[in-house]
């Protein structure tokens, strides 16, 4: 297997005194939506269309840019992107395809525990329904069928899941909730749809306590569950035998789509975060957090250049913002409201 060298030479205690000192240090901060969850493909159009073709996502915009102002917000030079805004119910995924320059592909063998991985969840209303929709068009599978939680995990019981790739390779989840679990939201479909918006971004994390030094004490997210996964249907719905996994769920003030943590307790992280990762990578996503402080969140973690993708604060389209990486490599892009 490919092994990846750490994003990040400092990451382990030096990052983590870093991270306490800030959250000691705060000011009370304030993470208000995801506007938008998505990352980065070669073919933007195949993915538009599989987008629509499975889960009916409409277009909002299709638009390509360039510039200074996207040179130092992305960090890459000569740069020129697509992106396509697509809607799935309340939500918005972004696709964006590299003009120039183009990036790596999707590593073959990437696994749920490899701290490269993220996936998006998509509420669904049937689960069989939706998984046969799925095998009709062919996806590629990662686990091996849809798995239902089992009872005496009281947190999770009775939610059932299943990951899939869409067309470069990139996780997606369906997942249905029953009566009492999720977001009560999802309980009501009086469109009747099959597949009905997304719940939540997850993310492989080596430590919970790191991530909520980021996600919580600096964005200032909130935990809205947590739970301890393991057994034969966690296994096979990650794809990885033995698993026992630290599932920690976040979200915004206010509402919406969250962040979930996975923290593999056995058999421990994968592979690392590749340390060479940029924008235009297929693997990379970017995850867009609005903050009603962006200011304050940016002085506080500046001082960390080695995380930082943008080249400072840029103001588009009237908004500040910039992106930087997460305690283990996953782009986040900080957006004032």
């Amino acid at each position: 297997m490919r092994k990846f060298k750490s994003v990040f030479p400092f990451r382990a205690s030096l990052l983590a005194l870093a991270f306490v000192f800030l959250s000691i240090s705060a000011i009370a901060q304030k993470a208000l939506r995801l506007e938008s969850v998505g990352f980065t493909v070669n073919d933007i159009d195949r993915n538009v269309e599989f987008f629509h073709k499975a889960f009916g996502c409409s277009r909002i915009s299709d638009e390509t840019f360039y510039g200074d102002d996207y040179e130092h917000l992305q960090g890459v030079f000569n740069l020129n992107i697509r992106v396509a805004r697509l809607a799935l119910g309340d939500q918005e995924i972004r696709l964006t395809e590299y003009l120039t320059p183009q990036g790596k592909p999707m590593p073959l063998e990437m696994k749920s525990n490899d701290l490269i991985f993220q996936h998006m969840a998509i509420v669904v209303s049937d689960m069989d329904k939706a998984y046969d929709k799925l095998r009709a068009m062919g996806v590629k599978q990662v686990s091996n069928v849809p798995q239902t939680l089992p009872d005496w995990n009281k947190a999770a019981a009775g939610i059932k899941a299943f990951y899939f790739k869409a067309p470069e390779g990139h996780i997606l989840e369906l997942i249905w909730f029953p009566k009492g679990k999720g977001d009560p939201k999802w309980q009501d479909n009086p469109k009747g749809r099959l597949f009905m918006g997304i719940d939540h971004t997850a993310i492989a994390v080596s430590s919970t306590n790191r991530s909520l030094g980021f996600y919580r004490d600096i964005l200032g997210m909130k935990i809205r569950g947590e739970s301890k996964n393991y057994g034969a249907e966690q296994e096979h719905l990650n794809g990885v035998k033995g698993c026992e996994v630290k599932i920690t769920g976040l979200g915004p003030t206010e509402g919406g789509m969250g962040v979930e943590f996975l923290e593999f307790l056995k058999p421990g992280s994968g592979e690392e975060f590749p340390y060479d990762s940029r924008p235009y990578d297929v693997w990379n996503w970017q995850t867009v957090i609005v903050v009603d402080n962006i200011d304050q969140i940016y002085r506080r973690v500046r001082s960390y250049p080695k995380r930082m993708v943008s080249e400072g604060m840029v103001s588009i389209l009237g908004k500040k913002m910039f992106i930087i990486r997460d305690p283990d490599g996953h782009a986040v892009v900080i957006k004032e409201k």
